[in-house]
Protein backbone atom coordinates (compact mmCIF):
# COMPACT_ATOMS: atom_id res chain seq x y z
CA UNK A 1 0.00 0.00 0.00
CA UNK A 2 1.61 3.94 -1.13
CA UNK A 3 1.52 5.97 1.40
CA UNK A 4 -1.13 8.30 -0.74
CA UNK A 5 -3.60 5.75 -0.21
CA UNK A 6 -2.77 5.24 3.60
CA UNK A 7 -3.17 9.08 4.08
CA UNK A 8 -6.56 8.84 1.87
CA UNK A 9 -7.95 5.98 4.04
CA UNK A 10 -7.34 7.81 7.14
CA UNK A 11 -9.09 10.57 5.85
CA UNK A 12 -11.94 8.99 4.88
CA UNK A 13 -12.49 7.19 8.25
CA UNK A 14 -11.55 10.89 10.21
CA UNK A 15 -14.57 12.07 7.58
CA UNK A 16 -16.75 9.50 8.71
CA UNK A 17 -16.57 9.25 12.44
CA UNK A 18 -16.86 13.18 12.43
CA UNK A 19 -20.09 13.19 11.31
CA UNK A 20 -21.66 9.77 12.30
CA UNK A 21 -20.49 11.40 16.35
CA UNK A 22 -22.18 14.78 15.17
CA UNK A 23 -25.44 12.68 14.28
CA UNK A 24 -25.64 10.48 17.54
CA UNK A 25 -29.20 11.09 19.37
CA UNK A 26 -28.27 10.25 22.48
CA UNK A 27 -25.64 8.68 24.90
CA UNK A 28 -26.26 4.94 22.87
CA UNK A 29 -25.90 6.32 19.81
CA UNK A 30 -22.79 7.86 20.40
CA UNK A 31 -21.62 4.63 22.38
CA UNK A 32 -21.99 3.30 19.63
CA UNK A 33 -19.89 5.43 17.59
CA UNK A 34 -17.11 4.95 19.50
CA UNK A 35 -17.11 1.44 20.03
CA UNK A 36 -17.19 1.79 16.08
CA UNK A 37 -14.72 3.93 15.17
CA UNK A 38 -12.31 3.44 18.14
CA UNK A 39 -13.04 0.60 19.84
CA UNK A 40 -9.78 -1.23 21.18
CA UNK A 41 -10.99 -4.74 20.17
CA UNK A 42 -12.76 -4.19 16.44
CA UNK A 43 -12.80 -0.59 16.13
CA UNK A 44 -12.25 0.56 12.50
CA UNK A 45 -9.27 2.80 13.52
CA UNK A 46 -7.69 -0.49 15.35
CA UNK A 47 -7.89 -2.30 11.86
CA UNK A 48 -6.65 0.74 9.40
CA UNK A 49 -3.44 0.34 12.15
CA UNK A 50 -2.84 -3.20 10.69
CA UNK A 51 -2.32 -1.80 7.53
CA UNK A 52 0.56 0.37 8.77
CA UNK A 53 3.13 -3.06 8.35
CA UNK A 54 2.67 -2.72 4.25
CA UNK A 55 3.81 0.95 3.96
CA UNK A 56 7.16 1.57 2.85
CA UNK A 57 9.84 1.87 5.70
CA UNK A 58 10.87 5.16 4.10
CA UNK A 59 7.02 6.38 4.79
CA UNK A 60 6.35 4.71 7.71
CA UNK A 61 6.98 8.11 10.20
CA UNK A 62 5.08 10.38 7.97
CA UNK A 63 2.35 7.76 7.76
CA UNK A 64 2.08 6.85 11.53
CA UNK A 65 2.31 10.99 12.13
CA UNK A 66 -0.85 10.87 10.37
CA UNK A 67 -2.76 7.94 12.21
CA UNK A 68 -2.12 9.51 15.43
CA UNK A 69 -3.94 12.99 14.53
CA UNK A 70 -6.59 11.35 13.13
CA UNK A 71 -6.55 8.92 16.28
CA UNK A 72 -6.39 11.91 18.39
CA UNK A 73 -9.09 14.25 16.35
CA UNK A 74 -11.88 11.22 16.37
CA UNK A 75 -10.83 11.02 20.15
CA UNK A 76 -11.73 14.91 21.08
CA UNK A 77 -14.32 14.81 18.56
CA UNK A 78 -16.24 12.03 20.88
CA UNK A 79 -15.42 13.99 23.86
CA UNK A 80 -16.80 17.12 23.02
CA UNK A 81 -20.24 15.02 21.99
CA UNK A 82 -19.98 13.53 24.90
CA UNK A 83 -19.88 16.74 27.23
CA UNK A 84 -22.49 17.87 25.11
CA UNK A 85 -25.20 14.94 25.31
CA UNK A 86 -24.51 14.88 28.78
CA UNK A 87 -25.24 18.72 29.66
CA UNK A 88 -28.81 17.92 27.51
CA UNK A 89 -29.65 14.95 29.56
CA UNK A 90 -29.35 17.43 32.90
CA UNK A 91 -30.87 20.33 31.21
CA UNK A 92 -27.88 22.24 31.35
CA UNK A 93 -28.18 22.31 27.23
CA UNK A 94 -28.29 25.88 25.99
CA UNK A 95 -31.77 24.88 24.53
CA UNK A 96 -33.02 23.71 27.71
CA UNK A 97 -33.51 24.80 31.57
CA UNK A 98 -30.49 25.55 33.37
CA UNK A 99 -29.45 23.67 36.21
CA UNK A 100 -29.89 25.04 39.78
CA UNK A 101 -27.47 23.13 42.17
CA UNK A 102 -29.23 25.08 44.94
CA UNK A 103 -32.67 23.59 44.42
CA UNK A 104 -33.40 20.36 46.51
CA UNK A 105 -33.68 17.10 44.39
CA UNK A 106 -36.08 14.50 44.45
CA UNK A 107 -36.98 12.94 47.97
CA UNK A 108 -35.87 9.37 48.15
CA UNK A 109 -38.31 6.60 48.41
CA UNK A 110 -36.71 4.80 51.64
CA UNK A 111 -37.92 1.33 52.25
CA UNK A 112 -39.46 0.57 56.03
CA UNK A 113 -39.90 -3.60 57.40
CA UNK A 114 -42.69 -5.94 56.32
CA UNK A 115 -46.13 -5.35 57.91
CA UNK A 116 -45.36 -9.22 59.37
CA UNK A 117 -42.12 -8.19 60.53
CA UNK A 118 -43.13 -5.05 62.09
CA UNK A 119 -46.27 -7.25 63.74
CA UNK A 120 -43.34 -9.50 64.98
CA UNK A 121 -41.24 -7.14 66.33
CA UNK A 122 -44.29 -5.20 68.50
CA UNK A 123 -45.58 -8.98 69.88
CA UNK A 124 -41.65 -9.37 71.39
CA UNK A 125 -42.23 -5.92 73.14
CA UNK A 126 -45.83 -6.87 74.70
CA UNK A 127 -44.61 -10.37 75.87
CA UNK A 128 -41.52 -8.85 77.39
CA UNK A 129 -43.34 -6.22 79.19
CA UNK A 130 -45.47 -9.19 80.42
CA UNK A 131 -42.47 -11.09 81.48
CA UNK A 132 -41.78 -13.73 78.87
CA UNK A 133 -38.31 -14.21 77.12
CA UNK A 134 -37.63 -15.14 73.82
CA UNK A 135 -36.32 -18.52 72.49
CA UNK A 136 -35.88 -20.46 69.06
CA UNK A 137 -36.01 -23.45 67.32
CA UNK A 138 -35.40 -25.02 63.59
CA UNK A 139 -37.79 -25.20 61.14
CA UNK A 140 -36.39 -28.78 60.36
CA UNK A 141 -37.48 -30.83 63.02
CA UNK A 142 -37.77 -34.56 63.62
CA UNK A 143 -40.88 -36.58 64.77
CA UNK A 144 -40.19 -36.89 68.28
CA UNK A 145 -40.30 -32.56 68.74
CA UNK A 146 -43.12 -31.73 66.18
CA UNK A 147 -45.02 -34.82 67.75
CA UNK A 148 -44.38 -38.07 70.39
CA UNK A 149 -43.30 -35.22 73.33
CA UNK A 150 -46.05 -33.18 72.23
CA UNK A 151 -48.74 -36.23 72.84
CA UNK A 152 -49.65 -36.92 69.39
CA UNK A 153 -48.84 -40.64 68.96
CA UNK A 154 -47.66 -42.43 65.67
CA UNK A 155 -51.69 -43.52 64.78
CA UNK A 156 -52.99 -39.77 65.31
CA UNK A 157 -54.32 -38.33 61.82
CA UNK A 158 -52.10 -35.55 62.71
CA UNK A 159 -48.85 -36.68 61.40
CA UNK A 160 -50.49 -37.81 58.25
CA UNK A 161 -48.04 -37.27 55.24
CA UNK A 162 -50.81 -35.64 53.25
CA UNK A 163 -50.85 -32.80 56.26
CA UNK A 164 -47.30 -32.28 56.82
CA UNK A 165 -44.15 -31.58 54.77
CA UNK A 166 -42.07 -34.70 55.18
CA UNK A 167 -38.22 -34.32 53.62
CA UNK A 168 -36.97 -36.68 51.79
CA UNK A 169 -32.60 -36.25 52.71
CA UNK A 170 -30.39 -37.63 49.81
CA UNK A 171 -28.96 -41.36 50.68
CA UNK A 172 -28.45 -40.02 54.66
CA UNK A 173 -30.66 -41.77 57.14
CA UNK A 174 -31.33 -40.46 60.14
CA UNK A 175 -33.19 -42.38 63.24
CA UNK A 176 -36.42 -40.28 62.90
CA UNK A 177 -38.23 -38.82 60.01
CA UNK A 178 -38.11 -34.92 59.36
CA UNK A 179 -40.22 -32.90 58.23
CA UNK A 180 -40.88 -28.99 58.33
CA UNK A 181 -42.17 -28.00 61.66
CA UNK A 182 -46.06 -27.61 61.60
CA UNK A 183 -46.48 -25.66 65.04
CA UNK A 184 -43.81 -23.05 67.50
CA UNK A 185 -44.83 -25.75 69.96
CA UNK A 186 -41.33 -27.75 69.05
CA UNK A 187 -39.70 -24.86 70.33
CA UNK A 188 -41.46 -24.96 74.17
CA UNK A 189 -40.03 -29.09 73.98
CA UNK A 190 -36.82 -27.81 73.45
CA UNK A 191 -36.44 -25.56 75.97
CA UNK A 192 -38.39 -27.74 78.53
CA UNK A 193 -35.65 -30.58 77.69
CA UNK A 194 -33.08 -27.89 78.86
CA UNK A 195 -34.59 -25.96 81.07
CA UNK A 196 -36.15 -26.50 84.95
CA UNK A 197 -38.80 -24.80 85.77
CA UNK A 198 -40.01 -22.17 86.10
CA UNK A 199 -40.13 -21.33 82.55
CA UNK A 200 -42.05 -18.62 80.48
CA UNK A 201 -41.09 -17.55 77.03
CA UNK A 202 -42.61 -16.67 73.82
CA UNK A 203 -40.94 -18.07 70.03
CA UNK A 204 -42.27 -16.14 67.01
CA UNK A 205 -41.24 -18.08 63.34
CA UNK A 206 -42.36 -19.83 60.77
CA UNK A 207 -44.48 -23.04 60.47
CA UNK A 208 -45.84 -25.16 57.35
CA UNK A 209 -49.05 -27.12 56.46
CA UNK A 210 -50.26 -28.09 53.19
CA UNK A 211 -52.91 -25.98 53.53
CA UNK A 212 -54.68 -24.62 50.65
CA UNK A 213 -54.42 -20.60 50.35
CA UNK A 214 -57.65 -18.37 51.14
CA UNK A 215 -58.02 -15.22 53.14
CA UNK A 216 -57.14 -17.15 55.97
CA UNK A 217 -54.54 -19.69 55.72
CA UNK A 218 -51.42 -20.49 53.38
CA UNK A 219 -49.13 -23.12 53.44
CA UNK A 220 -46.14 -21.10 55.25
CA UNK A 221 -47.06 -18.94 57.74
CA UNK A 222 -46.18 -17.26 61.30
CA UNK A 223 -46.87 -18.39 64.64
CA UNK A 224 -46.53 -16.91 68.51
CA UNK A 225 -46.31 -19.98 70.50
CA UNK A 226 -46.22 -18.84 74.83
CA UNK A 227 -45.76 -21.36 77.60
CA UNK A 228 -45.16 -20.88 81.10
CA UNK A 229 -44.79 -23.88 83.84
CA UNK A 230 -44.64 -23.22 87.49
CA UNK A 231 -46.12 -24.62 90.67
CA UNK A 232 -50.14 -23.70 91.00
CA UNK A 233 -50.18 -22.22 87.25
CA UNK A 234 -53.80 -22.21 86.59
CA UNK A 235 -56.70 -21.40 83.29
CA UNK A 236 -57.46 -18.26 85.16
CA UNK A 237 -53.66 -16.86 84.57
CA UNK A 238 -54.22 -18.18 80.75
CA UNK A 239 -56.86 -16.09 80.32
CA UNK A 240 -55.48 -13.11 81.92
CA UNK A 241 -52.45 -12.94 79.86
CA UNK A 242 -54.10 -13.46 76.48
CA UNK A 243 -56.70 -10.55 77.90
CA UNK A 244 -53.85 -8.59 78.34
CA UNK A 245 -51.98 -9.54 75.14
CA UNK A 246 -54.99 -8.38 72.85
CA UNK A 247 -56.00 -5.56 74.64
CA UNK A 248 -52.39 -4.37 74.26
CA UNK A 249 -52.04 -4.81 70.57
CA UNK A 250 -55.75 -4.89 69.19
CA UNK A 251 -56.63 -1.92 71.98
CA UNK A 252 -59.17 -1.78 74.78
CA UNK A 253 -61.74 -2.40 72.46
CA UNK A 254 -61.23 -5.75 72.00
CA UNK A 255 -63.13 -8.79 73.34
CA UNK A 256 -61.58 -12.48 73.73
CA UNK A 257 -63.57 -15.26 74.20
CA UNK A 258 -62.66 -19.15 74.97
CA UNK A 259 -64.09 -21.99 73.01
CA UNK A 260 -63.86 -25.67 74.42
CA UNK A 261 -61.88 -28.00 72.05
CA UNK A 262 -59.00 -30.44 71.72
CA UNK A 263 -55.37 -30.44 70.88
CA UNK A 264 -53.46 -33.44 72.24
CA UNK A 265 -50.58 -31.53 74.09
CA UNK A 266 -53.26 -29.47 76.31
CA UNK A 267 -55.69 -30.22 78.52
CA UNK A 268 -58.11 -28.92 78.95
CA UNK A 269 -58.02 -27.22 75.71
CA UNK A 270 -59.74 -23.53 74.08
CA UNK A 271 -59.59 -22.13 70.65
CA UNK A 272 -59.32 -18.56 71.37
CA UNK A 273 -61.14 -15.75 69.33
CA UNK A 274 -61.05 -12.60 69.24
CA UNK A 275 -63.57 -9.77 68.65
CA UNK A 276 -62.43 -6.71 66.95
CA UNK A 277 -64.59 -3.78 64.80
CA UNK A 278 -67.91 -5.88 65.35
CA UNK A 279 -65.93 -9.23 63.64
CA UNK A 280 -65.13 -12.56 65.92
CA UNK A 281 -61.69 -14.16 64.33
CA UNK A 282 -60.00 -17.54 65.33
CA UNK A 283 -56.87 -16.40 66.45
CA UNK A 284 -55.45 -20.12 68.10
CA UNK A 285 -54.76 -22.31 70.17
CA UNK A 286 -54.65 -22.27 73.66
CA UNK A 287 -54.89 -25.13 77.04
CA UNK A 288 -53.17 -26.34 80.22
CA UNK A 289 -50.08 -28.27 79.45
CA UNK A 290 -51.32 -31.86 79.31
CA UNK A 291 -49.39 -33.86 81.85
CA UNK A 292 -48.14 -36.53 79.41
CA UNK A 293 -46.02 -33.68 77.74
CA UNK A 294 -44.36 -32.74 81.12
CA UNK A 295 -43.40 -36.32 81.85
CA UNK A 296 -41.94 -36.00 78.26
CA UNK A 297 -39.29 -33.29 78.89
CA UNK A 298 -38.76 -34.70 82.39
CA UNK A 299 -40.93 -32.69 84.66
CA UNK A 300 -43.47 -33.70 87.29
CA UNK A 301 -47.35 -33.22 86.53
CA UNK A 302 -47.61 -33.48 90.59
CA UNK A 303 -45.24 -30.55 91.32
CA UNK A 304 -45.63 -27.77 88.38
CA UNK A 305 -48.33 -27.03 85.68
CA UNK A 306 -48.37 -25.00 83.27
CA UNK A 307 -50.66 -23.67 80.08
CA UNK A 308 -49.40 -22.50 76.57
CA UNK A 309 -51.02 -20.99 73.70
CA UNK A 310 -50.11 -20.43 69.71
CA UNK A 311 -51.69 -17.37 67.52
CA UNK A 312 -51.50 -16.76 63.89
CA UNK A 313 -49.10 -14.10 63.23
CA UNK A 314 -50.53 -13.37 59.86
CA UNK A 315 -54.37 -13.02 61.58
CA UNK A 316 -53.43 -10.48 64.27
CA UNK A 317 -51.43 -8.18 61.38
CA UNK A 318 -54.86 -8.67 59.41
CA UNK A 319 -56.81 -7.58 62.72
CA UNK A 320 -55.12 -4.80 63.22
CA UNK A 321 -54.65 -3.46 59.95
CA UNK A 322 -57.83 -4.05 58.12
CA UNK A 323 -56.75 -6.37 55.90
CA UNK A 324 -59.43 -8.85 54.69
CA UNK A 325 -57.01 -11.43 52.95
CA UNK A 326 -53.31 -12.40 53.95
CA UNK A 327 -52.13 -13.50 50.54
CA UNK A 328 -52.06 -9.71 49.93
CA UNK A 329 -49.64 -9.47 52.29
CA UNK A 330 -47.48 -11.81 50.46
CA UNK A 331 -47.85 -10.45 47.20
CA UNK A 332 -45.30 -7.98 47.42
CA UNK A 333 -47.01 -5.45 45.90
CA UNK A 334 -45.14 -1.87 46.95
CA UNK A 335 -48.22 0.09 46.96
CA UNK A 336 -50.39 -1.92 49.41
CA UNK A 337 -47.18 -2.45 51.91
CA UNK A 338 -46.35 1.23 51.44
CA UNK A 339 -49.08 1.85 53.36
CA UNK A 340 -47.81 -0.27 56.67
Amino acid sequence: MTLAEFLNQLDELASSAQQQLEQAADLDALESARVEFIGTKSGRLKATQKLLGKIEKTDKPAAGKRFNEVKTQIQAAYEQQQQQQMANASGGGTGGEQFDPTVPGPRPRLGHLHPITQTIEELKDIMGRLGFSLADGPEIEDEWHNFEALNIPLSHPARDPLDNFYLRVGEKTYDQALLMRSQTSTVQIRVMENTRPPVRIISLGRVYRPDTPDATHLPMFHQIEGLLVDRQVTMADLKSVLRLFASSYLGADVHVRFRPSFFPFTEPSVEVDMRWNDKWIEMGGAGMVDPAVLKAVGYDPDEVTGFAFGLGIERLCARRHGIDDIREIYKNDVRFLHQF
